[in-house]
């Protein structure tokens, strides 16, 4: 049976750590984008989870039914969202070794 060497453990989780933030902040570099209403309305978010454009078809401008305007930006840019905390998943489960790696019986 192997001797579990927390020493080893502690500066694995530390290096853990380190590359889980390295991915953060590239994430924050990269950009995603969602639409809504067929193209009409727009909007990129970035890994960090920040809105950085909307941009709306003039024609998606209706005076008499501003809520379907409000829909569609709501849609795209929970869209948006959920795609940047993917890359930022993604990202990070990119960076992660095999838990098993770690010598911790049992995983």
């Amino acid at each position: 049976m192997a001797k579990f060497d927390m020493n080893a453990m502690l500066k694995q989780a530390q290096q853990m750590q380190a590359q889980m933030m390295e991915a953060q902040e590239q994430a924050k570099q990269e950009i995603v984008e969602a639409s809504a209403g067929g193209g009409m309305v727009t909007v990129k978010a970035n890994g960090g989870g920040e809105i950085v454009e909307i941009r709306i078809d003039p024609r998606a401008i209706d005076p008499d039914d501003p809520e379907m305007l409000a829909d569609m930006v709501m849609a795209a840019a929970n869209e948006a969202l959920r795609s940047a905390a993917d890359l930022v998943e993604s990202k990070i489960r990119g960076q992660m070794p095999d838990l098993g790696s770690l010598g911790i019986p049992g995983l």
